[in-house]
């Protein structure tokens, strides 16, 4: 009976081991993160949420990515509609959508995955979106819908540029067709009426960004950014390979490979983005820009070649 008391004892120490393993509470409270090695949140949100090592642009919140871009309280949040009915069809799994929806906005202290905020930049007036992948993956729904919507009616009004961080994994599934029409179709509309107003539009990817985002409001920009090693697709990596049978390249979806293709204007680090952004919008609305290119002494309009506001 060896052999019982051998499994018998495997067992326990299994059981010992996940008593003993922190649960994701227990990391979140903790003091550090994991990368390429443990990293103090500390430095790592002083390193504007980047490992200084690897280079891996971490996840941020709407709060965050606001206080790295413009500066902490140098900008001003929007109250965005909230939709009255954000469960219409009542999706049943072995967690309400509901209470799904409810430990979402406590955790992250959002209505919904997407906030708007204004400020300047480069001494310009911007209406600044943002996706929070802590709030069920950054997928839109109603409400992400209507702050996008409401986002690009204010720039509309007030005579603003318009950038949106975008991220996620797509459209909601559990509001399925009214999340693909309020995500995509209606947001698309909002963006042609912007543009109709010669107003910019521009947009930064921030990883992940897939599925029906990609599809819609992320490639309808004038100019499209990237940070630096996001991954950005329709169809995720896996379900490309099984359809099309063959391996793909490691860096397929990835910002250098999308940059190759042309789909991208630019792969720019997080440290950047305040001041390459502003150089955009000087050059596309023709203000005259204090900024430089890093490898000449020339003024940015002699050096770099974009595309005008459509």
């Amino acid at each position: 009976m060896n052999w019982l008391k051998k499994t018998l004892d495997f067992g326990q120490k299994i059981e010992r081991f996940l008593k003993k393993r922190p649960s994701r509470q227990d990391i979140e409270n903790s003091d550090w993160v994991s990368c390429c090695g443990p990293i103090l949140k500390k430095d790592l949100e002083n390193n504007l949420f980047v490992c200084a090592k690897c280079n891996k642009h971490h996840r941020m919140s709407c709060v965050q990515r606001f206080d790295t871009f413009f500066g902490k309280g140098n900008y001003q949040i929007l109250n965005t509609p909230i939709s009255n009915n954000e469960d219409p069809l009542l999706w049943k799994d072995k967690v309400a959508y509901s209470e799904k929806l409810k430990a979402a906005k406590k955790n992250t202290k959002q209505d919904c995955a997407i906030m708007v905020a204004t400020g300047k930049i480069n001494d310009i007036e911007v209406v600044v979106a943002s996706a929070n992948m802590a709030f069920l993956g950054a997928s839109v729904s109603i409400s992400e819908a209507e702050a996008l919507v409401y986002a690009v009616q204010h720039a509309i009004d007030n005579n603003k540029s318009f950038i949106n961080f975008c991220s996620g994994g797509g459209m909601r599934m559990m509001t399925s067709t009214i999340a693909l029409n309020a995500g995509m179709v209606k947001t698309t509309l909002a963006i042609n009426e912007l543009k109709k107003k010669k107003l910019p539009y521009i947009v930064c990817l921030a990883d992940p960004c897939f599925g029906g985002i990609l599809a819609s409001y992320a490639s309808t920009a004038d100019i499209t950014l990237a940070e630096e090693n996001c991954f950005a697709g329709f169809a995720g990596r896996k379900v490309i390979e099984g359809t099309l049978n063959e391996q793909l390249p490691l860096n397929f979806q990835s910002a250098s490979h999308l940059l190759s293709c042309g789909f991208l204007d630019a792969e720019v680090h997080r440290k950047d983005l305040p001041e390459k952004i502003g150089l955009i919008l000087s050059i596309l609305l023709k203000k005259q820009s204090n900024v430089k290119m890093e490898d000449s002494g020339q003024t940015s309009e002699n050096n770099i070649k974009t595309r005008e506001a459509s």
